[in-house]
């Protein structure tokens, strides 16, 4: 350990050889110890808690006939359960204990023999169930306050400086605020037969067509009016018409045996 002089600098080491106990305990017993200790003076040594050491007199060599348990002392616990069971551990890493007064003075407590992890005795499960449950339930409420500002003159419901235009500036937004063509929202479809007699009128009046041209002056949907001109038509894909639709030559024939009569 590096020697801080300006605190004195020395360790003190008089306490090293001592055996001590590590022990895991639940958050609401350290919490109580935590209160018992800070309300109690200095003068007072009222114990906070009691080990129990029980050993099965048939297997006194046998390790595992040791049990220990913990009582909470005094009344003030409230609804914290009293009873406790200690896991005993032996198989850890080696671990020394250390103090820090309040005046920067460093003692070395002890070596730890023993580790436990503390857990509710089986007769205290279910309250200290309970108790955890209240606790999360607590721990997700939400403590709100409203604030009621008199004469404010709505001075904090300004934007503020560079506030202006950040939602348009989203791309995101752009695309979610893109705004459907009311056109095609109008538009509904005809009945068949009745859209192929427009059809065929509109190709005696000219022979070829774009599909832009026909939308409007069918005033239907684009994908239907394909469904029409891929049965009824033949687009070109080259040459001076490139681009539009003109009948098929059987379709041809009888617009214009028609336009004869």
């Amino acid at each position: 350990m590096d020697e801080d002089h300006s605190n004195g600098g020395f360790l003190e080491t008089g306490k090293a050889d001592r055996s001590v106990w590590l022990m895991k305990c639940p958050v609401v017993v350290a919490k109580s110890w935590k209160s018992h200790t800070a309300s109690s003076s200095s003068s007072d040594s009222q114990s906070v808690a009691k080990v129990v050491l029980s050993l099965d007199p048939r297997k006194p060599d046998d390790p595992s006939s040791l049990q220990f348990t913990m009582e909470l002392a005094g009344s003030e616990t409230g609804n914290i359960p009293k009873n406790y069971s200690l896991n005993m551990f032996k198989d850890f890493v080696p671990m020394c204990v250390f103090s820090e007064s309040s005046q920067g003075r460093v003692a070395m407590e002890g070596k730890v023999e023993h580790k436990f992890d503390m857990k509710p005795h089986e007769e205290n499960l279910e309250e200290y169930g309970r108790l955890c449950r209240e606790r999360t339930n607590k721990s997700m409420i939400k403590n709100r306050q409203i604030q009621v500002i008199d004469n404010d003159r709505g001075v904090h419901m300004r934007p503020m400086p560079g506030m202006v235009g950040l939602i348009s500036s989203n791309t995101k937004d752009k695309k979610k605020a893109a705004p459907v063509k009311q056109t095609e929202m109008k538009r509904t479809r005809r009945d068949r037969g009745e859209l192929e007699d427009i059809m065929f009128k509109l190709f005696e009046r000219q022979p070829n067509w774009a599909l832009k041209q026909l939308v409007q002056e069918t005033d239907q949907p684009a994908q239907f009016l394909k469904e029409i001109l891929n049965e009824l038509c033949v687009y070109n894909k080259r040459g001076t018409n490139q681009g539009t639709y003109e009948l098929k030559p059987e379709y041809k024939k009888s617009v214009e045996d028609t336009g004869a009569e």
